[in-house]
């Protein structure tokens, strides 16, 4: 191949690269966590990661610190890929298999609970971070027994609410529709949220009460507000980047490269190495120039 020739394929190259960095820059991790019902982590997070309320918040920190409350919004696996019941045991849904996350697990009858009746339900998700994907809402069979560990088989296979999220979230919320059946008491709303621009997938559980027949709850469990959200960052272990947010970036450099144009530190590799094939042909261009200005020149 000639100079020429390579000069233009590294050129072409580059600028391919550069634009895919370019293109993928805002592919940020997804993160949130169910507002309405509230979901269990959000929930004990709302009330206070370093003085919770309700015994049943008391106990996570007492198992588990303070810091999955702080993380309210990472419940997730980096390469799930559609494979959850393959992934999350029974017994282990609300957590999904993360020993960080486990206390969300226990099986118990005080987690803060949201009053709920039959027919349609407005839904909303907290979003720390929109993408694309698909969201499905659960909701636990007739019979369920909340004083034991949940099972992938404690959940109607039909989901009550199903919708796809986009990249925007209107006022840091997904907002969509559903459908709750005839149920009675307590029971546990499941919700798994797949990106569809990578494996990784949330996950959420919301405690409902179906408590048109009975007195009614004396507070709902409050969601996270924004001051509240805010106010906690700092103490967020929670990263944007990458996949699954249990890693930093290697890179400090790359990560505030990827972040001065709105994406994740993935993307940094690839506009260096565009840049590089970019510099690269154009270097080949200019000698090749001065090679034959010299060649005219000696003539």
């Amino acid at each position: 191949m000639s100079l020429h020739r390579r000069a233009l394929a590294l050129g072409v190259v580059g600028s391919t690269v550069l634009l895919t960095a370019l293109t993928s820059a805002g592919t940020a991790g997804a993160h949130g966590s169910m507002s309405n019902p509230v979901s269990r982590v959000a929930a004990c997070f709302a009330e206070g990661p370093e003085h919770p309320q309700s015994q049943v918040c008391k106990d996570l920190v007492a198992q588990s610190g303070t810091q999955p409350l702080y993380d309210w919004n990472e419940v997730n696996i980096a390469n799930a890929n559609g494979q959850h019941q393959a992934l999350i045991p029974d017994g282990k849904l609300c957590s999904a298999n993360r020993d960080k996350y486990k206390a969300l697990d226990m099986a118990r009858t005080d987690w803060p609970a949201t009053a709920v009746a039959a027919g349609p339900y407005n839904f909303k998700f907290r979003v720390t971070a929109a993408h694309i994907g698909l969201m499905t809402v659960y909701i636990t069979k007739v019979g369920y027994d909340p004083t034991k560990p949940l099972k992938w088989s404690d959940l109607d296979p039909t989901p009550v609410a199903q919708t796809q999220v986009t990249r925007t979230a209107t006022d840091g919320f997904y907002n969509f529709t559903g459908n709750l059946p005839q149920r009675t008491g307590r029971q546990l709303l499941y919700m798994t949220w797949q990106r569809s621009d990578s494996p990784e997938a949330f996950y959420s559980c919301s405690d409902v009460d179906f408590a048109a027949a009975q007195p009614k709850l004396a507070a709902a469990p409050a969601a996270p507000s924004d001051q509240q959200i805010a106010a906690a960052a700092a103490k967020s272990t929670v990263d944007h980047y990458g996949h699954g947010g249990d890693t930093a970036p290697d890179a400090p450099a790359v990560q505030a490269q990827a972040a001065a144009v709105g994406g994740s530190s993935q993307a940094g590799p690839l506009m260096l190495a565009g840049a590089v094939a970019v510099s690269a042909g154009w270097g080949a261009l200019v000698l090749r120039r001065r090679r034959a200005d010299a060649a005219r020149t000696a003539a």
